[in-house]
């Protein structure tokens, strides 16, 4: 039988086999849940997003005051007399009373009083834009565009200066020719009743909108802004749709992975590995059929939507991964527990590392880490290059492609039907790819496979890490990253150090160290020049990956490191190998710190 015919009668036998096993309780609830997805996302998109109605009490005196925050849907407001008032004070977060604010003294309190700033604020503009004279109100005028932030931090990576530092005892005097600026035309281009439309808007905006800027639907989008309402263009409307996407793709994928792990409970994948067929062919056939239900069904979304059918390229690498991530749970979980427990771990990682760069995708290039902020650019009209792809994509394509070359290799009965503990499953995965006639040379490949899954967990802290005020979030960047690489780097010596215990001595350490070195450096730079170049020119991508310039540094310090965790490893043994991870951490982060303060200094 050719590898081809082997595929589509694994693919046929395990679309009866679904069909047979889940198909009867299983689909239709799927089925179900799929279209009240679709139906609650049209809803939400329709009527706007209401989690925080009523969420603070008000009490008000005057009815003027109160129609104030009457469109404001987050305030519950109760008007009455200012003795009733004072009497239930506790009741409110806060009350108004002779044109006096008093809040209460919680947290809660104090944030509705910041939102009764900006209703007054967004009262004020209302007022001032229903003024006759409208230039009076508003004498300047301002047009905005945004810009993403790409700004070029390649000098500052090699310990250059970007300028000369200015002498504090000389007053700076200007320097170069000076052009003559263009002055503005004295009149505006559009009439006073269309700025004044735009500023008030209609009766149809959402209230959230109007006050806070972060919703928008209809022609709120174009509505002109006072400076108290700006805020960053956030796409959370294509976030909200792009979920709608991801949901059912990761829920198809569950299906592979409770398929995997049936075979294995049964014991019907003995079956499978008596016949003749080849696991890689038992993979890709078991594989294929969610595979083309994932694209079938994103297709569908994208058709019912109306959104342009280029937004299923930038899913595929995110269908591969969602597949290889569930073979691999699958096949590495010892029951329905267990297998829920690594699922739903891996979900929030996973959909964290998809979605939060997507809430930057027009502000920062962080964003382009994520393949659904090409979804967002698409949705938005925008598109996206070629280069931008590999930028997004490349990590998925890689991890994925690794992760079914393990799957493959370990998919036989010891390692399938073995009920060894979930650390020790993933240490026997890892020691098989170690070979015992070229250990240094299975070493130096390990390393190199391990460069996308570092990349992906030192990206997925870069996303944690964005939003915190600098330098805490540098200091937990340099610390994070050097403990995932040493930690990367030590997996083959820890396998060898569980299940070759002997092979262990100081002579096979120096070169394993050595290897493992070099597979890593290889691994790094050619990954990093290759897919990586845009993300480090941002500030955090230059402390994630520092010292491009000078290869033999980084060398050395991937070579300490792993010497510094085998050498616990050959003392004290494995229970040294946590102690040893967290020195070779220290001294990684005490490097990184180093060349850090020597750059940006």
């Amino acid at each position: 039988m050719s590898f081809a015919s082997s595929i589509r009668t694994i693919a046929t036998w395990e679309i009866s086999q679904s069909m047979t096993t889940m198909g009867r309780h299983v689909l239709p609830l799927a089925a179900g849940l799929l279209v009240l997805l679709v139906l609650a996302t049209a809803f939400a998109a329709q009527s706007g997003v209401h989690m925080q109605d009523g969420i603070y009490r008000i009490g008000i005196d005057d009815p003027d005051v109160a129609r104030i925050v009457a469109q404001d849907n987050r305030f519950t407001a109760y008007l009455d007399a200012g003795p009733a008032l004072r009497e239930n004070r506790f009741a409110y977060d806060l009350i108004v009373l002779d044109g006096e604010i008093y809040a209460a003294d919680t947290e809660k309190g104090r944030a509705a009083l910041t939102a009764l700033e900006r209703d007054y604020e967004a009262y004020v503009s209302y007022v001032a834009a229903k003024e006759p004279d409208l230039f009076a109100a508003y004498p300047l005028w301002i047009d905005l565009e945004y810009v993403k932030s790409e700004l070029d931090f390649q000098t500052t990576q090699s310990g250059q200066r970007v300028g000369t530092p200015p002498d504090s005892r000389v007053p700076p005097a200007p320097s170069g020719p000076v052009e003559a600026a263009t002055l503005p035309p004295s009149a505006m281009p559009v009439s006073e009743d269309d700025l004044r439309e735009q500023l008030t808007g209609t009766e149809s905006d959402n209230p959230l909108a109007r006050y806070t800027g972060i919703f928008s639907e209809g022609g709120g989008e174009d509505r002109l802004q006072t400076p108290a309402e700006l805020s960053p263009p956030l796409p959370l409307d294509s976030i909200v749709l792009i979920f709608v996407f991801i949901f059912p793709l990761y829920f198809t994928s569950q299906f592979f992975m409770m398929s995997v792990m049936n075979e294995r409970v049964g014991r019907a994948g003995e079956a499978l590995l008596s016949t003749p067929i080849r696991p890689s062919a038992i993979i890709i056939g078991k594989g294929l059929p969610y595979f083309t239900v994932m694209l079938l069904i994103a297709a569908a979304i994208t058709l019912f939507v109306g959104a342009p059918l280029a937004i299923l390229i930038p899913l595929i690498p995110v269908v591969l991964f969602f597949l290889a991530s569930a073979l691999i749970i699958g096949m590495a979980a010892r029951s329905f527990k267990e297998l829920s427990f690594i699922s739903i771990f891996f979900s929030t990682l996973a959909t964290s590392y998809l979605f939060f760069p997507t809430v930057f995708a027009n502000t920062h290039v962080i964003s382009i880490i994520s393949p659904l902020t090409l979804v967002i650019l698409e949705l938005q009209g925008e598109g996206f290059t070629a280069m931008e792809y590999v930028y997004s994509t490349a990590l998925f394509f890689a991890t994925s492609a690794i992760l079914f070359y393990v799957g493959t290799v370990n998919f036989r009965e010891e390692r399938l039907f073995s009920e060894n503990s979930l650390v020790s499953r993933f240490t026997d995965f890892i020691a098989d790819m170690i070979g015992r006639d070229h250990p240094y040379v299975s070493l130096f490949l390990l390393a190199v496979f391990t460069i996308p899954f570092v990349f992906m967990a030192q990206m997925m802290t870069l996303v944690l890490f964005f939003n915190i005020p600098m330098p805490i979030s540098l200091i937990l960047l340099i610390v994070f990253a050097a403990f995932i690489e040493e930690f990367a780097k030590s997996l083959g010596i820890y396998a060898i150090a569980r299940e070759r215990p002997g092979f262990l001595t100081a002579k096979n350490l120096l070169a394993g160290a050595v290897a493992i070195g070099f597979g890593f450096l290889v691994g790094e730079k050619l990954l990093l020049f290759a897919t990586l170049a845009q993300i480090t020119e941002s500030t955090f991508g230059s402390i994630l990956f520092l010292s491009l310039q000078v290869l033999w540094m980084p060398l050395l310090l991937h070579i300490a490191g792993v010497l510094i965790t085998g050498t616990f490893l050959l003392l004290w043994g494995r229970r040294a190998y946590v102690p040893g991870l967290v020195a070779a951490s220290v001294v990684h982060s005490l490097y990184n710190l180093y060349f850090i303060t020597g750059a940006l200094g």
